[in-house]
């Protein structure tokens, strides 16, 4: 949101949150799951320009975590695992929010969200606390036993830990050393809500970076800058991210250390992103529960050793969340007011729209033309209808950084209009320069514009 091109009462941040949620859905990004039969309370489906912004997000966070580095792999560990997992790592037991209820409208909430005794809807008196185990279970065969129990996962990290051994040998790789993946976790959250920042239903982008134990603090620091990072080079504005140390009752009992990155939403500072020391304490559970051995012998030193862990663990789709909330502007342009997403280039769900300006006079076919030239570099949309200044308006709220239009003098000079999303700015460039010129924009691209 664009401090220097929008009035303060043309961006009210109170209502910031109700407009991200309309455009969301007038420009297909993200809807109301089983909308049709009333909606199921926080589920959403990401619809064309969501599932594109999405995925976007993952490929961008793999690219820069796991391939642009020699000492990260990936991994994909099934969401079904044994219930033993779930055992020796504590969830069982442990993965649990307070429950309360309300006596008389019958809600239920968390006890740690709460300032008083007293129902926050009705004024009326709560329940004792009481633990409620977040993990969804279902039942692996064809009658429900009790042997045949599972869990959905609550979180991805425990794929991680259990094919550490797996990987180590495979991958031939060796501390300090990180095993990365994106998928989905579910969690039966007692009060979800907030839009796709809290759902029971979500994606994660986890690593669990396995380091000596003496440079667990060295690569603790690394890892927590690195991902302050990777928000703000995405167009996150720095002035909205803070670092929130957790005190020593927050903390596992096994943690020396954990930090999250906060962001700044219309409903106030929350959690995006935690980056935590989780010491051998998985591995270890994993070992003496399993029986494997799941220790590293250095024989550089010739010591054997538990390894330590940092692990840096982000939302998908509170990372999604926080680009549209951070990208949405109003602005007045004079004539009118302008919402536009203020989009990175390498996220936008479109990078690049080509218009014929009339669907006459060989302009579609030249536009056609343009679109299959582009499409192996950029991801490139096309649309013909309505005045092209409708047509700019549609690709501005859709985050599009730039709009080519097609026109008579194309014909004759082979030249197009190159519009910039964010200035508004429009340039004759030569057809055959076009893709570079798009390039070296994309590349130039600031958030300060």
């Amino acid at each position: 949101m664009s401090a220097e091109t929008t009035p303060a009462e043309l961006l009210d941040e109170a209502k910031v949150m109700e407009e991200v949620v309309s455009l969301c859905k007038r420009r297909g990004f993200i809807f109301q799951a089983s909308e049709i039969y009333g909606g199921l309370r926080s589920c959403y489906d990401y619809g064309p320009a969501g599932v594109e912004l999405k995925r976007n997000v993952k490929a961008l966070w793999w690219r820069d975590v796991v391939t642009a580095r020699s000492d990260v792999v990936g991994l994909d560990s099934a969401i079904l695992q044994s219930p033993r997992v779930w055992e020796a790592s504590g969830h069982l037991e442990g993965f649990t929010d307070p429950l309360v209820d309300c006596k008389d409208c019958r809600k239920r909430f968390r006890a740690d969200h709460l300032d008083g005794d007293a129902c926050p809807e009705c004024g009326g008196a709560l329940t004792d606390a009481r633990d409620f185990n977040l993990m969804f279970q279902t039942h692996m065969g064809p009658v429900e036993e009790e042997g045949t129990a599972v869990y959905l996962r609550p979180e991805t990290a425990q794929g991680i830990f259990t094919n550490f051994s797996n990987v180590l040998t495979s991958a031939r790789m060796k501390p300090p050393f990180g095993i990365a993946q994106i998928g989905k976790s579910f969690r039966n959250e007692i009060t979800p809500g907030n839009f796709v920042f809290r759902m029971r239903e979500f994606e994660q982008m986890e690593m669990e970076f396995f380091v000596p134990p003496s440079d667990e603090q060295h690569w603790y620091e690394h890892w927590k800058a690195e991902r302050m990072d990777w928000y703000v080079r995405y167009g996150a504005d720095p002035g909205r991210l803070r670092w929130r140390d957790h005190d020593a009752d927050e903390l596992a009992h096994y943690s020396t250390a954990c930090a999250d990155i906060e962001y700044r939403f219309p409903f106030g500072w929350s959690e995006l992103e935690g980056v935590a020391c989780r010491t051998d304490f998985d591995l270890k559970r994993h070992q003496e529960a399993s029986g494997k051995d799941l220790s590293y012998f250095d024989q550089q030193e010739g010591e054997r050793y538990l390894p330590w862990v940092i692990e840096p663990a982000a939302g998908v789709d509170r990372a999604a969340l926080t680009f549209l909330v951070d990208a949405y502007d109003r602005e007045d342009t004079g004539k009118e007011i302008r919402t536009v997403l203020r989009l990175h280039p390498e996220l936008a769900p479109v990078q690049v729209a080509v218009f014929p300006l009339v669907r006459k006079e060989g302009m579609p076919e030249k536009a056609d033309e343009i679109v299959a030239a582009l499409r192996g570099r950029f991801r490139v949309a096309t649309e013909a209808k309505q005045s092209i200044g409708k047509r700019y308006r549609r690709q501005d709220e859709l985050g599009t950084p730039f709009c080519v239009t097609v026109d008579g003098d194309t014909i004759t000079d082979d030249t197009v209009t190159v519009r910039d999303r964010d200035s508004m700015e429009q340039e004759r460039v030569p057809v055959a320069e076009l893709e570079t010129v798009l390039a070296q924009r994309a590349a130039a691209w600031s958030r300060s514009r």
